[in-house]
């Protein structure tokens, strides 16, 4: 398979990072989900639960290893750190800053391993006024003037049935990213740390509406 051999470390939850790295995973990447004491993934016990478990964190996880981890301790970060040391890929989904405060931010990883690629997804990017706000795909899609485009004329603005932004701007485009910044190290640059945005990713789905 195309990314046989390519080592990924998954450190987000939900369904935008997942997502992205179940399509690394169905590409043959080594995906290991790196979750947090106590339970984890949240999507774990998100119905329908079939035996107990979840079948949609089954449906995005799948092809993947999980081991957990508690990076706040000194023995967790430097697991992650020594993982990090031997992985081509880091994906995370921490709010701008979180990874830096635990040590374990772009200038610490890449001095450890300088082939790796990184990349963050947030709702927003690592900077700018929005930078630190919380979010879902409903105020990512709203920002980017998605919802505008989608209801009655003359009523209010509708949901999509299509989580675009969390899908669009923090799977497929982070993946088309990632797989970029490997063929790059390939070439023999160094890795590079990719800040993905769902709501940058999701206004780039309007291009024909605007």
């Amino acid at each position: 398979m195309p990314l046989t051999g390519v080592r990924v470390l998954d450190l987000t939850r939900l369904l935008p990072g997942p997502f992205c790295t179940m399509l690394l995973a169905d590409m043959g990447a080594d995906v290991v989900k790196v979750e947090e004491p106590g339970g984890g993934d949240y999507l774990r016990w998100t119905p329908p639960l079939a035996g107990g478990q979840s079948a949609l964190y089954n449906a995005i996880n799948r092809n993947k290893r999980s081991i957990t981890l508690n990076l706040k301790s000194p023995a967790g970060h430097d697991l992650l750190l020594g993982l990090a040391e031997n992985a081509d890929v880091l994906i995370e989904g921490n709010r701008p800053g979180v990874m830096a405060r635990l040590g374990l931010g772009w200038d610490a990883l890449h001095a450890r391993n300088p082939k790796l690629v990184m990349c963050s997804i947030t709702g927003y990017g690592q900077d700018g006024p929005f930078a630190s706000r919380a979010g879902h795909d409903l105020n990512y899609m709203a920002t980017a003037g998605a919802l505008g485009l989608n209801g009655a004329i003359d009523g209010p603005p509708e949901p999509l049935s299509v989580q675009v932004a969390d899908i669009g701007g923090g799977g497929l485009q982070p993946a088309g990213a990632i797989l970029g910044a490997l063929v790059a190290v390939g070439r023999g640059e160094p890795g590079r740390w990719i800040d993905a945005s769902m709501m940058d990713g999701a206004v780039s789905w309007l291009a024909l509406a605007l």
